[in-house]
């Protein structure tokens, strides 16, 4: 990693509270270092829109990636660490938009950016932190919203340490490609795999339609009665209808 990420560290923990909250502490007291902070087990794991995300050693891979980033337009990052992740994986995973793995309509891995800045004027920077969690094995399906799928499914031999291995450099890449080119070159390979293209959806504000696949700027478009309709609201979640 380092010739991509000069100072480049990497730090793994038997347990912490969440490894995005520790890396948002960390560059809030300026630390603002690129690292990728590996959590064993998380006791408060956090997924989009507050949710918890279940996490044990072994069974699963959490981390967050912090680094400095400056691109032009944030706009579809998630969309674009998504497609990373599910190419490096496996063929039969999709993305659900716009921040979810999905393996034949079950969540096998979630995805959570937040970003903090430090300095101001020219002095300025932004410090992305890109948590992910992922099932390895089969996990706890009690209370969740969606029912879990798990990369054993796909690739039976698969060890946290070695899917990070699979995944961690790929990541880095398409991140540095995002700040460099935007979300652009990674359009069509959403689009390769979109779990919710043409299928009936309803947001959580009630809205239902069809959706028909992502903007140049990675925003959601689904067809409702009233017409096409652009999602890009982190507070709107969605799902299929049926």
């Amino acid at each position: 990693m380092s010739p991509l990420l000069p100072g480049f560290t990497v730090e793994i923990l038997p347990e912490i509270d969440s490894s995005n909250t520790e890396l948002m502490r960390r560059a809030r007291a300026g630390r603002m270092e690129p690292v990728l902070l590996v959590a064993e087990q998380q006791t408060a794991g956090r997924g989009r829109l507050g949710r918890g995300w279940r996490s044990g050693a072994g069974d699963s891979l959490t981390f967050s990636l912090g680094l400095p980033l400056a691109p032009a337009d944030w706009s579809g990052l998630s969309l674009a660490v998504g497609v990373s992740l599910a190419e490096s994986l496996h063929p039969r995973i999709q993305l659900k938009w716009p921040n979810d793995l999905w393996l034949a309509d079950r969540k096998l891995a979630g995805i959570l950016i937040e970003t903090a800045s430090s300095g101001e004027g020219r002095e300025a920077r932004r410090y992305a932190v890109i948590g992910v969690g992922i099932n390895i094995a089969a996990p706890q399906a009690t209370g969740l919203s969606t029912a879990p799928a798990w990369v054993r499914e796909v690739l039976p031999e698969a060890q946290a340490g070695e899917t990070l291995l699979r995944i961690a450099v790929p990541l880095v890449q398409a991140v540095q490609a995002f700040e460099a080119l935007g979300f652009a070159p990674f359009q069509a390979r959403f689009d390769a795999r979109d779990a919710l293209r043409d299928r009936a959806v309803i947001l959580s504000d009630g809205t239902q339609g069809t959706a028909h696949g992502i903007s140049e700027g990675g925003a959601l478009l689904v067809h409702t009665a009233a017409g096409m309709s652009t999602v890009t609201s982190s507070e709107v979640s969605v799902r299929p209808a049926a």
